[in-house]
């Protein structure tokens, strides 16, 4: 398999409440919520980098459409890393993520292995990791 992930969706309990907190809360760009003429097709797109797509789905349409029983979320399953390029970065993201709405779960601090990082949950309890590492540069 090659690697050729170019979309991300996260399953949500309230479409408009979740555009609201990625589109005015963190800025993310997108065109709004997309699909609704279709039953279980509303959705909204967000542009992260290189290609690569952020969707918001209702968690029963998500559940519908994948043939997954509905069951309760967990913050657990995974995490979100958005790597930044210095301490002060983290830092800023994650104020811009409070501002908006997001409970910090897990104020930034220097890590154990040398990076500085945060974490946050945005209001469906997806967690975000907030991450400046040292030893990764960024190509624009």
């Amino acid at each position: 398999m090659k690697p050729r992930i170019t979309v991300l969706t996260l399953g949500v309990d309230d479409l408009e409440r979740s555009l609201k907190f990625y589109r005015d809360g963190l800025g993310l760009p997108t065109e709004g919520i997309i699909g609704t003429e279709f039953e279980h097709g509303a959705v909204a797109f967000f542009d992260l980098q290189a290609g690569v797509k952020l969707a918001i789905w209702k968690r029963v349409d998500l559940a519908y459409e994948t043939k997954v029983s509905l069951t309760a979320p967990s913050s657990t399953e995974i995490t979100i890393g958005h790597n930044v390029e210095s301490k002060e970065e983290v830092d800023r993201v994650m104020e811009i993520a409070k501002n908006a709405g997001a409970t910090i779960t897990d104020p930034a601090h220097d890590a154990f292995w040398g990076g500085y990082s945060g974490h946050f949950m945005d209001p469906d309890g997806h967690l975000w990791e907030v991450v400046w590492n040292p030893a990764w540069e960024f190509g624009e």
